[in-house]
């Protein structure tokens, strides 16, 4: 008989005399998830792999996607605060197939007093509601929204025939457009541009009162192609207003004609420094793209007189950006401009840039230039070399929307220039956000009319690294599990899963932002682990840069790149409400039966106590049953006989053990059965803290596949060298498990959100005549 044979019979006989310590209640019902696998794949959801698509998430070898270039050509009326503009559109067909019309995005037409948006937009009254509040739930704005389409012709100027419907407009082709093949067509416009604090919107104007100055946030303000991919064909989804834009990439060149005195931010690079800037600003401007700090080209002096003097003539402003999927600017009289060099990894230089009215300093000069440079950095350090010559922050009405190389910020200082630590935070966020937008989905394209969670959840969560990275204690409102809790374990009606469709998100800002975001800062921290999960996610940004991905293949890449079967993970977070919620629901304590009865004795006595305390924390609470008492071994295994009796009956039963028994016997390990639920629903690692006799600790990590035959409940057997006193689930909350007072045991009192409060802030009632003595 060999020893791994003897070993496993003296487990089994050692087993059978196991003595029982503590235990909670059995298994309460298994719950609805009981049928449900977590561990299916998640072939039938995603659509089947083909040659533009790869089964590992990556391009196929005949992907393709469409080419669009523009000139336009546009004025800005200061007086009457309206763009007019035309456009030559050139289209390259890369598809394989012939297109016989094209698809072109109004998105101005939300705006239009007969939109669909005013229509389908619902709403509450209340005694506090305002003009604008009633004008959105009924529908009636006040506002000429829309744009004006004064004609869409050839290059030579004949006609195009052209269909409106609402926010997409059909432009019929006077013969097919064959692949590989490119077409160029013009259309002319005008809108007005509506007052972003009155009416709201990704771009505006905002009035100074004070000095009777305009500042103009611009963007949608074209016509604009429509996005044709092998998905979707023509992706002519209306646009109400929460799904963003679907675009294709091209060249630009964009002449903008404004006041003489403004100065202009834009999408891609000035060509034409000499006609719009001073001698002095030209020199402050060559300086700055060699300094690593910021250097002041357009200074608050110079802004405030433009601001006295409101030139009438005007200045022509041009831009060139190559490779972009959209162009957007900025023009005021009031703006400061700051700029600095920053080196990326790959030995280019980026200009990082600020633009912003005096009513942003100090705020703004001392933080905002030097956030976009940080932002840079961090997020081409995971994901690509930000590739673009230039980035821009623009402080204005709008607070928070991007566009390449340019984005506008809200965070404004008060009158006197003094600001809260609130309000220095939420401006270095909403700078990182925005900029960082510039690889999602800037570059890294993605379809956010469909899939707000492909730039939002994704940027959020390079977001919340950035922060990170900024300053270690840095309060970010998105990103640590203990903060999307409240948000998970909320009313199911409610809530929706992240892969729901842009326009019929229920509670957005968590939905499409907070929630993936945290899903992929947990896989980063405890599913993957850093080094696999940061080499996938630069994998997904790699191999999709200036490319159209959709959901498939962000989650395709992720496992590929890591060898992680993944499919779990995406289910429980991704395509359902489940919330975490595992509880420790028995403990069983064994060890092996010497026979001794000295240790029984010793047994009975700490089985007492234990028994004790475990019906003071039933007593506690309603959850936990109060459980059964324990045989009394002692009494029972002794049978009466006396103590002499009792040794000797212990040294012949180590006499008839083996070597390797004995020696098991002596060391006398621990054994600790604990039965785990999953009550949430959300398959997740269980993350175990023990905490021993001597009051060290140790922590153990289960991966979540332990979860793989049975989605409710199971049990795991732990050995310990040294005495178990307590086990704690999620110590240090990073699985956004929603219930924390099931994952201990014992069981522990969790404290109210005032009594952490207390405790952080040190915290006791104020004496009432101390108050009365600082009112005087």
């Amino acid at each position: 008989m060999n020893i791994k044979y003897n070993y496993s019979n003296m487990l089994l006989f050692i087993v059978g005399m196991f003595i029982c310590f503590a235990s909670q209640n059995a298994f309460a019902q298994r719950d609805k998830n009981i049928n449900r696998s977590y561990f299916k794949q998640l072939d039938q959801e995603l659509p089947t792999p083909n040659v533009y698509r790869a089964g590992s998430g990556a391009p196929g070898h005949e992907y393709w996607q469409q080419k669009v270039d523009y000139k336009i050509q546009l004025t800005l009326d200061d007086e009457k605060q309206r763009i007019t503009g035309q456009e030559t559109i050139t289209y390259h067909n890369n598809s394989p197939n012939e297109l016989s019309y094209f698809w072109v995005q109004l998105d101005q037409n939300m705006r239009a007093k007969d939109s669909d948006t005013y229509k389908t937009s619902t709403g509450t009254l209340n005694e506090k509601t305002t003009l604008q509040g009633i004008a959105y739930v009924t529908g009636n704005s006040d506002f000429e929204g829309g744009f004006n389409i004064e004609g869409v012709m050839t290059t030579d100027g004949t006609k195009l025939p052209f269909t409106i419907n609402r926010t997409m407009m059909r432009v019929d082709l006077p013969t097919p457009l064959k692949a590989n093949e490119k077409y160029s067509f013009q259309i002319k416009w005008n809108y007005n541009i509506q007052d972003q604090l009155k009416y709201g919107g990704r771009s505006g104007y905002e009035y100074f009162e004070g000095d009777k100055n305009y500042l103009y946030e611009i963007a949608q303000f074209f016509p604009r192609m429509a996005v044709y991919d092998d998905v979707n064909g023509w992706l002519h989804k209306q646009f109400l207003g929460r799904g963003e834009f679907a675009l294709e990439f091209g060249d630009y060149e964009v002449e903008m004609t404004v006041p003489a005195d403004h100065i202009l931010g834009a999408t891609g690079v000035l060509q034409n420094p000499d006609e719009v800037l001073t001698p002095a600003q030209k020199e402050r401007w060559a300086k700055a793209q060699t300094s690593d700090i910021p250097v002041v080209i357009v200074t608050q002096d110079e802004a405030t007189k433009a601001e006295k003097n409101k030139a009438k003539e005007t200045k022509t402003w041009k831009f060139k950006a190559e490779n972009v999927r959209d162009f957007a600017f900025a023009s005021s009289r009031k703006f400061i401009w700051d700029a600095m060099a920053v080196k990326m990894p790959n030995g280019k230089t980026v200009m990082a840039m600020s633009y912003y009215p005096k009513e942003g300093n100090p705020l703004w000069g001392q933080y905002s230039t030097e956030v976009v440079a940080h932002t840079l950095e961090v997020y081409s350090k995971h994901t690509i070399d930000y590739p673009y010559p230039v980035a821009i922050s623009v402080h204005g009405p709008v607070w928070g929307m991007e566009y390449p190389m340019i984005c506008f910020n809200g965070g404004r200082p008060e009158t006197d220039g003094t600001y809260s630590e609130r309000i220095k935070y939420s401006m270095i966020s909403v700078i990182i956000h925005e900029v960082g937008h510039n690889f999602f989905p800037m570059i890294i394209n993605s379809d956010e009319r469909h899939w707000t969670w492909m730039d939002e959840g994704l940027n959020t969560f390079m977001q919340f690294i950035t922060e990170e990275e900024w300053q270690r204690d840095y309060p970010s409102r998105r990103g640590n599990a203990k903060d999307i809790v409240d948000y998970m374990k909320g009313e199911k009606a409610g809530i929706m899963p992240i892969m729901t469709d842009s326009e019929e998100i229920l509670q957005f800002g968590n939905n499409a932002y907070g929630k993936p975001a945290t899903a992929l800062n947990i896989l980063r921290e405890t599913v993957m682990g850093r080094e696999l999960f940061d080499y996938a996610f630069k994998e997904y940004a790699q191999r999709w840069a200036f490319k159209h991905p959709k959901p498939a293949d962000f989650f395709r890449t992720m496992e590929d790149a890591s060898g992680t079967d993944l499919d779990w993970f995406w289910w429980g977070w991704f395509y359902t409400t489940d919330n975490v919620d595992i509880s420790i629901e028995n403990v069983m304590f064994f060890e092996p039966n010497s026979a001794n009865a000295e240790i029984a004795k010793a047994t009975k006595k700490e089985q007492e106590s234990i028994t004790s305390q475990r019906n003071k924390t039933a007593l506690k609470t309603t959850r936990l049953e109060r459980r059964p008492q324990l045989k009394d071994f002692y009494n029972s295994y002794n049978g009466g006989v006396t103590e002499a009796e009792a040794k000797k009956n212990y040294e012949s039963y180590m006499s008839s053990l083996t070597d390797e028994e004995r020696t098991f016997i002596k060391d006398n390990p621990y054994f600790y059965q604990i039965d785990f639920k999953n009550i949430g629903g959300l398959v997740m690692p269980v993350i175990i803290e023990f905490t021993y006799a001597d009051g060290s600790k140790e922590m153990q990590k289960i991966p979540a596949e332990v979860w793989r035959k049975d989605n409710a409940m199971f049990s795991k057997v732990f050995m310990t060298k040294k005495k178990v006193v307590s086990f704690r689930l999620d110590p240090n909350l990073e699985t956004a498990d929603t219930d924390v007072y099931n994952n201990s045991y014992p069981r522990q009192e969790v404290p109210t959100r005032f009594e952490l409060y207390r405790r952080d802030n040190n915290y006791s009632s104020p004496n009432p005549m101390q108050m009365q003595k600082k009112k005087k």
